[in-house]
């Protein structure tokens, strides 16, 4: 006899729903979603926030990095319910106001990308590294950025970009008193 998942003790089908509280980007949502919806589709399916991507499906590429919190997480990995009450940052949240993020901008300068794939989830995981560590060294980013693969651009120029947002983000504010 096959085990039902709804006979077993402690189990919630897979249609059951829920209400989340979530805050995307300063904007604040609130959705009905079915528990087992992983947080990038909620992202890219329900926001519309497609710069988040789908790479492995197994939190193994960091293609679909996001900040939760403040911390990187891998979205392919985490339940939309899981960030009810929290607040996520999304690629899309970086630019403010028309004007670039500092890693956006080095990413760019220094030609941090190539396929542009991976590109998201090394951004947000390169902006929670410069918020932890706003000056670190070449192989605290490398060790930083480890669980983000890139199959096309070797890293030197991924490092490069993460050295010069760094370095942009410490200087003093232009036009200032």
């Amino acid at each position: 006899m096959a085990i039902d998942a709804e006979d077993v003790a402690g189990a919630v089908p897979s249609n059951t729903t829920r209400t989340i509280h979530v805050t995307v980007n300063g904007v604040a949502h609130k959705s009905t979603v079915q528990n087992r919806m992983l947080l990038v589709h909620y992202l890219r399916e329900r926001l519309r926030l497609t710069g988040t991507h789908v790479g492995c499906d197994t939190a193994h590429c960091g293609a679909c990095t996001v900040l939760v919190d403040g911390v990187p997480a891998k979205s392919c990995n985490l339940f939309a319910v899981q960030v009810d009450g929290r607040k996520v940052q999304t690629v899309e949240g970086l630019e403010v106001g028309g004007k670039l993020h500092a890693v956006q901008e080095a990413f760019h300068q220094e030609h941090g990308l190539q396929c542009g794939y991976c590109t998201p989830g090394m951004l947000m995981t390169s902006v929670a590294l410069l918020a932890k560590n706003p000056n670190p060294t070449e192989d605290e980013i490398r060790r930083g950025i480890s669980g983000n693969l890139c199959r096309c651009t070797g890293y030197v120029n991924i490092v490069k970009s993460i050295q010069l947002a760094s370095a942009k983000m410490r200087e003093p504010p232009k036009g200032g008193p």
